[in-house]
């Protein structure tokens, strides 16, 4: 018996019968069924194969429900990434640093630095012709579409694709808006999709009106020039809502390239610009046929003569203390500082009546509390911005022995201990005096008025080199200076600032004085008080460092003395290469410096000859004060007396033979002491004392090689 393979009950089709259908499994024998042979289901036999289960239908719906769901929180993620990196008061900000506007002490302007900004505008109340000039030329269907133009965009693409360059641009208003407050100026098609994508976001917080305001209130018009508002005044004198028609089309113009189109040096260009303006006005239909062609050529305000510089030698220095006091500034704010016209006018002044030939110069001025008056730093800006009074580090030659007498003071010694004004070496270095003159046992106060470099050698050597060092940066010296005796003779370099601000210490009487360029000082914590504030100078101290200096400027810098007293000491590097007189009167501290840039030699330069007589010219102009007078004619001098008053004068002490000496230079006389001990005195050999060498000249000719700057 043959075995019958299974029914297939799955075969069973309810919508088609309602009878089973059983059929046997394929490639079973037919014969196998007699149902099949007796021909009872012949009548189905012509039925078609019955069709496959039909496939499973992908979840569309499923899907899509995802991918929106997915859009959305990645929008929520671009909103939130927006918020934090374009926040809409970013499109109120200028697009340049604030500008900061200098002021003297008397509220003068004196300088401005960075772009000149605009008050905002609201563009709904701006009238119609000046939002329609910039729609016209920029985004005529500004008011309808959605943050980006497609039709504008094909446009600018056809165009750009028949001028076989890109010509024109596709961007909207929002789009600018976007690039010029939020984005970089690159042309990555990053930066082009992150531009869209603020500008729908833009579109979806503001409003119209308030995203045409913003784009007024910071596009740029040339002239360093930023805002309708500022343009405006800039150019025609006027503000927004006064602009006529021509005047609104020639800023709508200058959008384009404004540093190529800015009419105050580029009148034809920009007026031609103004008239495709006007063109392209009419033809969005903003002005009739009529009303463009009366639209005429506009005229701009020539440029200022009296125009505010961007920079000078003091506004470049007090400028970064300017900025930190004016702090968060969304627009231009205003600095007072502590220059004084008057006094800035007379030292510029003194530098050009100098007679420096070839060399520089430099000076500053302030009170003994530190507020700088004055400052030039060189001898033109325009030509060299360097300032030489804040930036450059020069050997002080004689005007660094401040500190060592001011270490001998604190040692206890006083303007009449003595020092030794002979040859002397220490560890092999032979300081010498520049008039080879020798006059062994002197008061510190004879040494310090003829800038005696033994002198100052031997007290460097007593007191400690590490005591001169403590008494320069106590006063202010920042410099590295060197840990050797030759420091005495100013062979570490300083700058004119910071040792200008050393002497004021001495006029102010506490120390150290830190040069400002600013009236209002931030209060230190408590920490700062006990540790950096100013220190009282001993009032012992004090008075003998101006002795010091009152027999220092009638010493060597005797080209500087006043009508009124005063206080000085001369410098000179070596091998002349720069000259320095620092000293004070009245409530003015002054510094001076001449030399090279190049720190070559100047023959003839020393302290007290050119830097003297410019602080002189400066302080009598500055304090007002009628030059030193003249001295009568000398009368001559019969010398039978000159020979008497020799053998007078001989067997006196070698001190008062020098203080003799300098009160007989006055009268035309000279005093020499031979070999044997005899003084002869006699008419004056050689070039009157101004204009010989001087005593200080060439005080650190002994010191280490050159450096090199």
């Amino acid at each position: 018996m043959s075995t019958v393979p299974p029914l297939r009950p799955d075969r069973y089709d309810p919508d088609r019968d309602d009878r089973p259908r059983l059929w046997p499994e394929r490639g079973a024998a037919a014969d196998a069924y007699p149902a099949l042979r007796s021909g009872a289901f012949d009548d189905w036999r012509d039925e078609p194969e019955p069709e496959q289960e039909p496939r499973r239908r992908f979840p569309w719906g499923r899907w899509i429900v995802r991918g929106t769901a997915l859009g959305v929180v990645l929008l929520v993620v671009a909103v939130i990434w927006l918020a934090f990196t374009a926040p809409l008061s970013q499109s109120l900000k200028p697009p340049t640093p604030p500008s900061i506007t200098l002021t003297a002490a008397d509220g003068t302007p004196i300088a401005r630095r960075g772009a000149v900004i605009g008050a905002p505008v609201d563009a709904a109340r701006l009238p119609a012709h000046v939002r329609e000039a910039f729609m016209a030329i920029e985004d005529r269907r500004f008011y309808s579409h959605w943050g980006i133009d497609p039709r504008g965009i094909l446009r600018a693409a056809w165009a750009n694709v028949g001028s076989g360059g890109v010509r024109q641009g596709g961007s909207t208003i929002t789009q600018q808006l976007a690039k010029n407050a939020f984005l970089d100026s690159d042309r990555t098609a990053a930066r082009k999709i992150r531009e869209v994508m603020i500008a729908f976001w833009l579109e979806a917080w503001l409003t119209k009106d308030e995203i045409l305001s913003r784009y007024l209130s910071n596009v740029y018009f040339g002239d360093n020039v930023y805002g309708l508002t500022a343009a405006a005044k800039h150019y025609f004198g006027r503000t927004p809502d006064k602009m006529n028609i021509g005047q609104a089309a020639m800023l709508a113009g200058l959008v384009k390239a404004p540093s190529r189109l800015a009419p105050t040096s580029n009148l034809k260009g920009a007026r031609a610009r103004e008239m495709l303006v006007v063109a392209a006005m009419e033809d969005a239909g903003f002005l009739t046929a009529a009303e463009a062609r009366a639209v005429q050529p506009q005229r701009v305000l020539p440029k200022k003569a009296g125009a505010l510089p961007a920079g000078t030698y003091f506004a470049d220095w007090v400028l970064p203390a300017a900025r930190e006091a004016a702090g968060e500034v969304s627009s231009e704010s205003t600095v007072r500082t502590t220059l004084d016209p008057r006094l800035q006018r007379a030292a510029e002044q003194a530098i050009r009546g100098s007679g420096l030939g070839r060399a520089q110069a430099a000076i500053v001025a302030m009170h003994p509390d530190g507020r700088v008056v004055a400052m030039v730093g060189g001898r033109d800006y325009a030509k060299s911005p360097f300032n030489r009074a804040t930036q450059a580090k020069r050997q002080p030659g004689s005007t660094f022995k401040l500190f060592v007498y001011l270490a001998a003071m604190r040692a206890g010694m006083t303007p009449d201990s003595t020092v030794d004004d002979s040859p002397v070496e220490i560890a092999g270095w032979k300081p010498k005096n520049d008039d080879g003159r020798y006059l062994g046992p002197i008061s510190l106060a004879r040494a310090f008025a003829r800038s005696s470099n033994v002198a100052a050698a031997r007290l460097t050597q007593e007191v400690g080199v590490r005591n001169v060092i403590k008494a320069a940066r106590d006063l202010g010296i920042t410099t590295p200076i060197a840990n050797e005796a030759t420091i005495g003779l100013g062979t570490s370099e300083v700058t004119l600032l910071e040792l200008t601000a050393a002497y004021a210490a001495i006029a102010e009487g506490r120390y150290p004085v830190v040069p400002r360029g600013l009236d209002r000082t931030d209060e230190k914590n408590w920490y700062q008080q006990l540790t950096g504030g100013q220190k009282a100078m001993p009032a012992d101290v004090r008075a003998n460092m101006l002795r010091l200096l009152g027999s220092s400027i009638r010493g060597t810098g005797r080209q500087a003395v006043l009508s009124v007293d005063a206080w000085g000491k001369t410098g000179t590097s070596q091998q002349e290469r720069d000259g320095w007189f620092i000293g004070f009167a009245g409530d003015l501290v002054v510094g001076v410096w001449v030399g090279n840039d190049d720190s070559s030699p100047n023959p003839g330069l020393h302290g007290g000859g050119l830097p003297a007589q410019i602080w002189r010219g400066f302080m009598q102009n500055a304090l007002r004060i009628a030059p030193v007078a003249v001295a009568a004619p000398e009368e001559v001098i019969d010398p039978n007396l000159i020979d008497n008053l020799g053998e007078q004068i001989d067997g006196i002490g070698t001190d008062a033979i020098g203080a003799a000496q300098d009160q007989l230079e006055g009268l035309g006389l000279d005093l020499r002491q031979n070999e044997d001990g005899s003084i002869v005195v006699g008419p004056r050999r050689g070039p009157p004392p101004d204009d010989r060498r001087n005593e200080d000249r060439g005080e650190a000719d002994e010191g280490p090689p050159d450096e090199e700057f």
